[in-house]
């Protein structure tokens, strides 16, 4: 099986290249710069561009393509000069990739995310729901992508994720450490709630689904357990050795955040044991392993 990958550069992105090498298939990765350090074949390209991504891609041929490359700065998303930017990747970024793949009759895998819900209520999230009601501008570009995906192909995984981390790049894990280390008390939020992804896990999770024709919206998240990004924080320093004093407080009072952010982002993953589909570790597990390989 030939797989393309894009945004390899991320944290996603690289650890699905190298669950791909492991398991013996032809990776090739993309990202809009190229990357001369990885350790893995990467060419650069820009999937703004339609003309580019379809010579590529029908050059290329791939079986499978896991499209992993999007604009992930919520925050930043909100400023008025980058809207059109969000939209060009997360939207017509995603487009161009769904069509040059229904062209080759690939597989697609798009990444989605927790926030084209609205964020509200304790039920958690099904896939199949369509509920939406994106809070901020990043969350509705990633749903006008799986939409553009769903309406283009037959042949799509769309897994939605959250509260994401990984080797390869920042992360609220490598943050909350650093800080850790140089404060005596840090202040989390304690009224949001979902659960922790660890990227080499959905890597693994990802290349078990191209290789069945399963397609289909699901929700992919450690399991472990509901929690809040104060307990996560807790977790993390209990784990690390960190003494540092963790102090909850409500989105209102942290403040700070331009972007509008889920309260709930409890994500059901019940379909992908309905589907055959092995569940990820628990995030506990998944933060061990984290914090030993740093």
């Amino acid at each position: 099986m030939k797989v393309f990958v894009t945004g390899v550069s991320g944290q996603l992105g690289h650890d699905v290249m190298l669950e791909l090498e492991k398991r013996g298939y032809e990776a090739i990765g993309s990202d809009r710069a190229g990357d001369e350090n990885a350790s893995f074949e990467v060419v650069a390209l820009d999937i703004t561009d339609e003309e580019k991504v379809h010579k590529l891609l029908t050059e290329l041929k791939p079986d499978a393509v896991v499209h992993c490359a999007a604009w992930t700065a919520v925050d930043a998303a909100e400023d008025e000069e980058n809207i059109p930017k969000v939209k060009a990747v997360n939207v017509d970024g995603t487009k161009n990739i769904a069509r040059a793949c229904k062209e080759i009759d690939a597989k697609m895998v798009y990444i989605s995310t927790d926030y084209v819900f609205d964020g509200q209520g304790t039920d958690p999230w099904q896939p199949d729901d369509k509920n939406y009601a994106p809070l901020n501008v990043y969350g509705q570009s990633k749903l006008d992508g799986e939409l553009a995906v769903a309406n283009t192909l037959d042949k799509y995984f769309i897994v939605r994720i959250a509260w994401v981390f990984g080797k390869n790049g920042n992360n609220f894990v490598k943050t909350m450490v650093n800080v850790g280390k140089t404060h005596d008390e840090v202040k989390v939020v304690d009224d949001q709630i979902g659960t922790p992804t660890y990227c080499p896990d959905l890597a693994r999770l990802l290349v078990d689904m191209i290789e069945t024709d399963k397609y289909g919206y699901y929700h992919a998240t450690n399991e472990g357990g509901y929690i809040s990004w104060a307990d996560f924080t807790k977790e993390i320093f209990k784990q690390a050795g960190i003494d540092s004093k963790v102090t909850p407080v409500t989105t209102a009072e942290y403040g700070l955040s331009k972007a509008k952010r889920p309260f709930n982002s409890r994500l059901d993953k019940s379909k992908l044991k309905e589907n055959g589909f092995a569940l990820l570790p628990t995030w506990q597990d998944a933060l061990s392993r984290y914090l030993k390989e740093q």
